[in-house]
């Protein structure tokens, strides 16, 4: 199996740029290779295909074969790094919780141990008076994902 801390130097090097970092790699079953990148302005296609290329060129398909794919984050995966949570501050995100019931709400602030959130309050909760305010331990949650709105 390919040595994952190799990948890792090898992403490393492309990544020159501190507004840049590597979310995950994931090396399965028959060495397929999934890098995941993300920044704080987003990852062009061009840094994309720069990663790939190092990382490409630096292993020896002869002595074992892989498959790669690098990509950058997307809005449809959960946030999973201290980074990402802060990069997300004041914007609105989907927090699915160990029940898996689902909480629409703005992202206000982060620590290791829980995030707090303003959430999305229906006319009848406004009436009984509801706090928008919570707390959410991250034991409590399942993931964090951002919220797209077009409006």
């Amino acid at each position: 199996m390919i040595d994952k801390s190799l990948v890792s130097q090898l992403v490393e090097e492309r990544l020159n740029d501190p507004s840049l970092f590597c979310v995950s790699i994931d090396i399965s079953i028959g060495n397929k290779i999934k890098i995941v990148l993300d920044g704080d302005e987003g990852v062009s296609i061009e840094k994309c295909i720069s990663v790939s290329r190092n990382v490409e060129h630096n292993l020896d398909r002869e002595v074992e074969d892989f498959s790669l794919e690098v990509t950058s984050f997307g809005l449809d995966n959960p946030l999973v790094l201290e980074r990402q949570f802060k990069k997300y501050i004041n914007r609105n995100v989907i927090i699915i919780l160990g029940d898996n019931s689902k909480i629409k709400a703005k992202l206000l602030t982060y620590s290791p141990e829980k995030i707090s959130v303003e959430t999305e309050l229906t006319k009848k909760q406004i009436k009984e008076g509801v706090d928008p305010l919570k707390e959410i331990n991250f034991e409590d949650i399942k993931e964090v994902k951002p919220l797209i709105s077009f409006k």
